[in-house]
Parts: C-alpha cells; structure tokens; sequence
C-alpha cells in the first residue's frame, strides 16, 4: 500500500481547519501538511505515507488547529489518543465534539437559569421546595416552544456545594448546543433533605414511610401546570419527561408507571430498584397508554445487582408492551461507579436519544 487514508466526520457547526497530530509530527497541532481536506461539511481526509507507521501502530488525534480546540467526546470530555495498526489502510473516525478556546463548549452556549422560587409550594406534602429552570441559550430570541424534562435532586445538578459533586448540565447543556440539541427546557427540583428517600419511595418500606406518589402528584398536577402557564413548553406528553439517578432514578420509573398520560420519556440512571421489591409486579402489570421512551443506564462497578435489576424491569416493562409502544435504551458502562461524574457523561446520550 502506499497511502494511509483517514477519512473524518464530524458536526458541520464547526468551520475551523482540522489537522492530525501525532508522532509523526513531533505532535504539532497545526503542522501544515497534516491539515485533512474537506470534501463536504462535516467531513474531510487525508492521506498519509505508510513510512509514518513504520511497524508500529499509528498513534494520533484530531484538532481544529491547537491543544485549546483539540477532539472530546460525546459528553464533552478527553478522549485517549487514537491507535491505527500497521496493517490498515483506510480508517473512518468519527469526533463528535471539540475544545472551545480550551473550554469543552462555549461559554454563550450556557442555558439561562432562573429561580422558580426558592419555596414552591407542595400542598400534596405540606412542604415548600427549590424549583429552578435552564432555559436554551437562545430562549429569549426566538418565538419556540421546547420540551420540558423534570429532574430530581436538584442540588446535586449544578452549581456549587453538593457534597457528592454534581452532574454539571449546564455545561453539558452547553455541549449539546455545539449539535443544536438544547432546545429543550429542564426543570430542576430540589430534594427534600432528611425527606428524600421517603419523598422518592413509592410504597411504605422498612426505610420509610413512602410519600412519592404525593410528590409526583405534585409534579403533575401543581408545578407542570405551572411551568407551562409560565414558560413557552410543549405540554403534551411525548414532549414531557421526568429523570434522576438512585432514589431519583426510581420515582422517574414511577412518573411512568404512574402518570404515563403525563410522562412520556423518562431519564432513569441508577435506579434504587432493591428499595422497592413491588416495582417488578408493577412493571409487569404495566401497560402503556400510548408511546413511551426509557433510558436506563447503570455501572458494572455499582454493584453486582445493579445490571441485573435493571435487565429484569427492561424486560418486564416489554412482556405487555411492544416496542411499538414501549421503547427502552438500556445503557451499560463496564466501569461505571455510582456516582454523579458518571451519570454527568451519560446526561447527553441520554437526552439526545430521549428528545433528539
């Protein structure tokens, strides 16, 4: 062979010059004759000589011309350098996201938060709560009516001083805006301290007395009403979800369960499915109005029970419904942890597949 060809695709936001660094180039990320030609948007190539592999594999990445606008991933994180062996010719890459001025997106793609109120009114559980919106970067240009996706654990999102670190989505929001997927409202609703699991339990367990039916009454009937009358949404259901992760994940199961003509996409990461043995009888007996989504995703390094569980209710879930009318994603990362910087990665996939 005489040439190695790397064909590139990429997002066509982007029209900054891409090069490939390696090696070879002394791993100069804007050496001239390592720029890809562009053949149409979103994709390029090159073809480089075979004595730059040598016998050795080809080791490499993409930038758009420096370290600060270097290749992410999905989420908009590092990726390993890429290997190419000796024996190959032709390689297809995909990159679908790069560095911003050393920053994983662009600081103008950051979704506008406001304060709901910092006491929203629960009357199904006689309490007040933090309710918080991220609006699209471009909300207040535009006439568009968006999807809303209802999250739990609103202290561990965003922000500053969870303890456990949070899912950072306004940067992933950020992220998303690179590939025109932000256009979508999220809802953010504080947890409720020493009440959380008892808040999240559907039932009355040994853990607590289950008040999560009250609390997704409330979600339904008193703050979707409210978000819609305030903000330009896209009330109906299949433009309507609800997510979390852990205890969060398993009341989002049971918005679908139980509000399924209200929610019709659900985000469930890390379900605490072992708090609740009923959820299986429950999923069994489901049976779903109209056309639903679900992402479940869970970690391998969770516990040994955590894929397990969830293949269960996946499968359960479907015994009564087709995947005409039921569709599941099941997500599962060998080396995922329970904790937020992984359910962080995954929040993109999973609202690029659930609204996108």
């Amino acid at each position: 062979m005489n040439a190695i060809r790397l064909e590139l695709t990429t997002p066509v936001y982007d029209d900054r010059p891409v090069f490939i660094a390696g090696h070879f180039c002394q791993w100069q990320p804007d050496a001239a004759p390592f720029q890809l030609q562009k053949t149409e948007p979103g994709r390029y190539f090159i073809e480089l000589p075979t004595e730059l592999m040598a016998e050795k594999p080809l080791e490499y990445k993409y930038t758009r011309g420096g370290w600060d606008s270097v290749e992410l991933s999905t989420a908009g994180e590092g990726v390993p350098n890429r290997i190419l062996q000796p024996e190959s010719s032709t390689r297809q890459d995909v990159v679908p996201h790069w560095r911003w001025n050393g920053l994983p997106f662009n600081p103008d793609f950051l979704p506008k938060i406001e304060v709901v109120s910092n006491e929203f009114g629960i009357p199904q559980l006689d309490a007040t709560r933090r309710v918080q919106v991220l609006l699209p970067y471009d909300y207040d240009t535009t006439e568009s009516r968006y999807p809303v996706l209802y999250l739990n654990d609103g202290q561990n999102l965003f922000g500053e001083g969870s303890p456990f670190g949070n899912w950072n989505i306004d940067q992933k929001l950020a992220v998303l805006a690179h590939r025109h997927h932000h256009k979508i409202i999220v809802v953010s609703i504080d947890h409720g301290e020493d009440e959380r699991i008892a808040e999240y339990l559907p039932y009355n367990t040994e853990l607590a007395q289950g008040r999560g039916r009250a609390y997704l009454d409330f979600v339904a009937h008193t703050l979707k009403p409210y978000i819609d009358a305030t903000y330009r949404t896209l009330p109906e259901r299949t433009a309507t979800g609800m997510g979390g992760s852990s205890m969060g994940g398993l009341i989002s199961v049971y918005a679908g369960l139980l509000h399924p003509t209200v929610f019709g996409q659900l985000m469930v990461f890390s379900p605490a499915l072992w708090t609740t043995p009923k959820v299986y009888a429950d999923a069994l007996r489901f049976q779903a109005p109209e056309s639903m989504r679900v992402y479940l995703y869970g970690g391998e390094q969770e516990s040994k029970y955590m894929v397990p569980t969830m293949e269960r209710l996946q499968k359960l879930l479907l015994r009564r419904n087709g995947h005409e009318t039921l569709e599941i994603e099941l997500s599962v990362d060998p080396e995922g942890e329970h904790n937020e910087s992984r359910w962080s990665r995954e929040f993109p996939k999973a609202v690029e597949w659930l609204f996108f």
